[in-house]
């Protein structure tokens, strides 16, 4: 019976790994497992389905289904000498002149409405994705320096109580490297929570675990965001839209119209056979001034302030990769600032070794160059994630998917 469980476990292993969502290795991939866990992109579809509905009723022979109605009249009641009529009429509404255009027309600013949203939507999924991209990074940086630290801290304590057991170092020289381990190695728990906590993050936002590799995206190529930016395509839609529900306001003047068909059955008598009459009824409803008035006000309040939006939608933009670029830039060159500082302070930490090796130099210079080097390193690596981040911002800001 063991074995046979033995040998039924590579079967519910591939099982498992089977069902098991696949790793995001890139950053695109990363946005498809987000955007099929986000809550509003799955409304999306509905939205589509509501502006599809939306023209086919705007397509119609007319603006609204048509009702039937059925009445019966007899003197039972009184004299019950046979008297009886029977009505059916069938009332169809009628479109308004220029109603069935203006309705068309606001369908489909409604649909590419949609669409627009989607893609703003997903613009902005992406957003999230790189941040959460580039704090998983950051703090995978912070934890690995961490724990380097605390390997040379704790080698560097075993020296000195070997020192010191000799008698070559006092006891404060051995405080001193006791307490350079601990803080080490509280820093290295510190660091190892805040990557759980990036991580957990990252698998909350896209539902599987962060890469091994995160990699930086491509340099962007263009400095001006495109014209069909989804940020500003979403609120141009939007406008576009508020003007077409102006357009059937405007033309909506009044209740729509109504042509019925009447057939009516009737006799006067028990004795008397049946007659058949046909009719037919219009209703034309009247306009009401003040109504009129309040559905077009509302209409433009709507389509000026989509207007305004759309504005101050752009402006906000061109700040917005304004301060992407800058920042950069800014980026760059403090990561090559960096860089020479690492290597500056790596080399005093050398020379500092050395001394102290020799007994030329004591603990506490040697401590010093250590934590000098220690925060160079840490503040090249955070540059490095720095400017990978800003690159990826920039592309947020011009609208570049990953």
């Amino acid at each position: 019976m063991k074995n046979r469980t033995i040998a039924l476990m590579p079967g519910f292993l591939a099982l498992h790994l089977a069902v098991m969502p696949a790793q995001a290795q890139t950053l695109a991939e990363g946005l498809e497992q987000a955007w099929a866990r986000h809550p509003q992109a799955a409304a999306m579809a509905a939205r589509q389905d509501e502006a599809q509905a939306r023209a086919e009723v705007a397509g119609s022979i007319t603006p609204g289904p048509a009702a039937l109605s059925l009445s019966s009249l007899n003197d039972r009641l009184n004299r019950n000498r046979g008297k009886q009529e029977w009505e059916a009429e069938m009332a169809v509404p009628l479109w308004l002149p220029g109603q069935q255009a203006a309705r068309e027309a606001e369908a489909e600013s409604a649909a590419a409405e949609v669409a627009a949203r989607r893609a703003a939507l997903r613009l902005q999924v992406a957003g999230e994705v790189r941040e959460a991209w580039w704090a998983v990074a950051a703090s995978r940086h912070t934890r690995a320096l961490a724990g380097q630290r605390t390997a040379t801290a704790r080698a560097l304590e075993g020296d000195v109580l070997r020192r010191f057991k000799a008698g070559d170092l006092s006891r404060i020289d051995a405080n001193l490297a006791r307490s350079e381990r601990l803080a080490a190695e509280a820093e290295a728990i510190e660091a190892e929570a805040a990557l759980l906590q990036a991580e957990q993050a990252w698998r909350n936002l896209t539902g599987v675990a962060a890469p091994s590799d995160l990699a930086e995206e491509r340099p962007v190529r263009t400095r001006e965001p495109s014209v069909d930016h989804p940020q500003i395509a979403a609120v141009a839609a939007a406008a576009r839209t508020a003007r077409a529900r102006l357009k059937v306001a405007e033309e909506t003047r009044r209740d729509a119209p109504e042509f019925a068909v009447r057939m009516v059955r009737e006799r006067g008598e028990f004795s008397e056979p049946y007659a058949n009459l046909v009719g037919v009824k219009l209703t034309i409803p009247f306009s009401s001034g003040p109504r009129v008035r309040q559905e077009n006000a509302a209409a433009r309040i709507e389509a000026s302030q989509a207007d305004a939006e759309q504005a101050l939608a752009q402006l906000r933009l061109k700040l917005d990769v304004d301060k992407s670029r800058l920042d950069f830039e800014a980026a760059g060159r403090q990561l090559a600032m960096a860089r020479e500082r690492r290597e500056l302070t790596a080399d005093n930490q050398r020379l500092a070794e050395r001394a102290f090796s020799l007994g030329e130099s004591d603990l506490a210079t040697l401590l010093r160059a250590r934590a000098s080097a220690f925060e160079a390193e840490a503040f090249f690596n955070r540059q490095q994630v720095a400017r990978a981040a800003s690159q990826s911002r920039l592309k947020q800001a011009l609208g570049v998917l990953p």
